[in-house]
């Protein structure tokens, strides 16, 4: 209950694009390898703005 009106980190919120994108990235490896490619590369965007915040 006491969670309710908590607003997500902008950490938090990279965590779960990440997340997200990597589940894309290997949903498409096995169909489409240009697009696997893409949302790879768009994932490791995140990663290094995720590794800039914690340091």
């Amino acid at each position: 209950m006491f969670g309710l009106f908590k607003k997500t980190s902008e950490l938090e919120k990279l965590q779960k694009q990440y997340e997200k994108l990597m589940a894309d990235w290997h949903k498409l490896s096995t169909t489409n390898r240009a697009e696997s490619d893409k949302k790879y590369a768009e994932a490791q965007k995140v990663l290094e703005r995720i590794e800039a915040i914690q340091n």
